[in-house]
């Protein structure tokens, strides 16, 4: 991905070894990845195709061939805008990256739509880290907290993308762009909504409502990608095939056979490999976020 020279977001409060770094601005459920699975297969190219259509640029280059370059590849200091992230630490300007692009995707959508849209804060932690959503491990993943409008994310996971196989940068920007769907939905109100509702039901109507509410963020996530390519050229050999891969590794059905655990289609809480597949490539086909409307009926 292209993401050296684009500015840095300072809405980035670094709290690992007790740092705090950043502009502060005041779990439902989290939006932790993680698991083994299947990966994409000889459908790529048509994918990149379609992709092209619609994002109005050639980017059937990317299939294969290419090789995307790592999150934490050789160090290099911001460029353009500033953060107060150290600047040897390759990481952490990637995600201070990537959450720019989201404000300046987010910010525009919102605008053209009547709304204001008020960005998230990243929290950087080690280990474990206290929200409004009470105490969370490193072992739980990257997650959004309603009750703070933050998302937290501790890096060593990008090393745990990377030893199941989910590698690579975009792989990365998908995992950030999918909490930022997370925190689109408590901004339009839906995360209230479904938390009213998840108390009314049953633990399987419940269920199926999480992962409704996991796919949306997927396809925002989705959205995301098509704008910011559009304006940044963001995008770069492989990395769309990176995505998708990662969307096939962290599907319910994927994380329960890599356990070793019998698939259970009622007890999914974020949906199958290839629904999240699905809806990722949907935002991205379309750039529409009225496409990603993961509530209707049979959708």
């Amino acid at each position: 991905m292209r993401w050296r020279d684009l500015r840095r977001s300072r809405n980035i409060e670094d709290r690992r070894g007790g740092r705090s770094m950043g502009r502060t601005r005041g779990a439902s459920h989290s939006g932790s990845l993680g698991g083994t699975g299947m990966k994409v297969g000889g459908g790529g190219i048509l994918l990149l195709l379609l992709a092209s259509m619609f994002l109005g640029t050639d980017l059937t280059g990317l299939a294969g061939g290419g090789s995307a370059s790592g999150i934490g590849n050789t160090a290099q200091a911001p460029r353009s805008g500033s953060s107060n992230l150290p600047a040897n630490d390759d990481t952490a300007q990637f995600v201070s990256s990537i959450m720019a692009t989201t404000e300046d995707v987010w910010g525009p959508l919102f605008r053209q739509a009547g709304r204001t849209y008020t960005p998230p804060k990243l929290v950087l932690f080690s280990d474990g880290v206290r929200s409004a959503c009470g105490y969370t491990s490193s072992a739980a993943g990257p997650f959004y907290c309603p009750g703070d409008n933050q998302a937290y994310i501790d890096l060593d996971f990008f090393d745990e993308l990377r030893r199941m196989g989910a590698g690579g940068d975009f792989a990365g920007a998908y995992v950030l762009a999918h909490e930022v769907g997370h925190h689109i939905q408590n901004q339009l109100g839906l995360s209230m909504q479904v938390q009213r509702r998840q108390r009314s039901v049953s633990k399987t109507e419940a269920n199926a409502l999480s992962v409704r509410t996991e796919l949306q963020a997927d396809c925002y996530a989705g959205v995301w990608a098509h704008h910011a390519h559009k304006q940044f050229q963001l995008l770069e050999p492989g990395d769309l095939e990176e995505g998708m891969n990662a969307a096939a590794k962290i599907g319910d059905d994927a994380m329960m056979r890599s356990a070793g655990r019998r698939v259970r289609p009622e007890s999914f809480t974020h949906g199958s490999s290839k629904q999240r597949q699905t809806w990722l490539y949907k935002g991205l086909q379309t750039g529409d976020a009225n496409q990603c409307d993961t509530f209707r009926p049979n959708s």
